[in-house]
């Protein structure tokens, strides 16, 4: 490993460091990061906003002492010589940062996330029942996709700890970084986080079964080593829940394909094929429902016969109306999601539109029109 993985923890004391005051008050107002910059007030991002601290602005000279005073030899070493650190920090054990110090423009800057440990239930982030039966799954590959900023890491993060409530298991995690951390329910769960506990994904999979692991979750689906690790853990008796970026399942499927060479590309789509159990596709949008701040639509794919049978053939594109005629099997279609929202008083029509496939079969279903799915396959 290099000098930049290293984890510097701090317990709270009458000599703590300066910047505790600050991740403390992150904590406090619930803020998701703290940003810290040179002539600026330090600043926290709440509910998505940056907001300024009532904190003076910050002098160079008092950056530099707020930095060095936290880091390791080692670590100020690295950051020294190459102009960027990241590393996880802790001001005690029930508070987590992960912290990165850069150097902009001949001075220091700090961003820092703060690693959540109340996860939410599907209750309270308005996700849908199917999501307990897509985690009652003992093997397969289930995919949570969306753009970034969508809060597929809280609804993933929702999905595992629901898992770790109801059954007796072993739930190992590779993230990069950590943003929530688990207690031990019914389930033992090992977390393991890039660039501090394993170098990279690819290793941290590699070894994956003999940690004996019952559920696994990867972070990102990055490229075809770690896609290729993933669907062989589910091809051998494992739940395997990972997250990527993309719109919708056609997307989420085709992306995946297309991220191995041309000519394991055929392989790739048979596994897939025979791997797959769900994809949930999420976007976030503003609500006006007194106490909420925002809301998911979601669009739930459930890997049927006929889901199977069109991902194996290169035809996802039909995917869509295999999900609008299977509503009774709990799948979701995001149109009939958005149109629900807007009629149950959740969200503004005008946020809707911005965020349906197409705003048209939007503007049906709220007046009741569905779409045609006759003819499907």
């Amino acid at each position: 490993m290099t000098d930049n993985q290293f984890t510097d923890t701090h317990a709270a004391s009458d000599n703590e460091p300066q910047l505790n005051k600050l991740f403390r008050a992150a904590v406090k107002t619930k803020a998701s990061d703290l940003h810290l910059k040179v002539g600026q007030r330090p600043k926290l991002r709440i509910q998505g906003l940056l907001k300024d601290t009532t904190a003076d602005p910050i002098s160079r000279e008092k950056m530099q002492e707020f930095i060095f005073e936290i880091l390791t030899p080692e670590q100020k070493s690295f950051f020294l010589k190459t102009g960027t650190l990241d590393f996880a920090y802790e001001i005690d054990q029930e508070n987590r940062f992960r912290v990165d110090v850069f150097r902009q423009r001949g001075n220091i800057s700090l961003s820092a996330r703060r690693v959540n440990v109340d996860i939410p239930p599907f209750e309270v982030l308005n996700l849908p029942v199917i999501l307990r039966e897509i985690c009652a799954n003992r093997l397969g590959l289930v995919l949570v996709v969306g753009p970034t900023g969508c809060g597929k890491s809280t609804t993933i993060a929702s999905m595992i700890d629901y898992i770790n409530s109801v059954r007796f298991c072993h739930i190992v995690t590779v993230e990069d970084p950590i943003e929530f951390l688990f207690r031990d329910k019914k389930a033992i769960v090992s977390q393991r986080e890039v660039g501090t506990d394993v170098e990279n994904f690819e290793d941290a999979l590699k070894y994956l079964m003999r940690q004996d692991p019952d559920v696994v979750f990867v972070g990102e689906m990055r490229d075809s080593h770690t896609i290729t690790a993933a669907m062989r853990a589910a091809e051998t008796g494992h739940l395997v829940l990972a997250t990527m970026h993309s719109t919708n399942s056609a997307q989420a499927v085709q992306r995946l394909v297309e991220l191995f060479p041309q000519n394991e590309r055929d392989l790739a789509r048979q596994t897939l094929a025979l791997t797959i159990r769900a994809i949930i596709a999420q976007v976030l949008l503003p609500s006006i429902k007194e106490g909420l701040d925002r809301i998911p639509a979601l669009e739930v794919l459930l890997a049927n016969p006929a889901v199977k049978k069109l991902i194996s053939e290169g035809r996802e594109a039909e995917l869509p109306g295999v999900i609008r005629s299977c509503r009774e099997e709990g799948m979701q279609d995001i149109t009939d999601n958005l149109c629900r929202l807007v009629l149950d008083g959740s969200v503004e029509p005008k946020e809707a539109y911005k965020y349906a496939p197409n705003p048209d079969e939007l503007k049906m279903a709220l007046k009741g029109i569905r779409a045609d799915t006759s003819g499907i396959l």
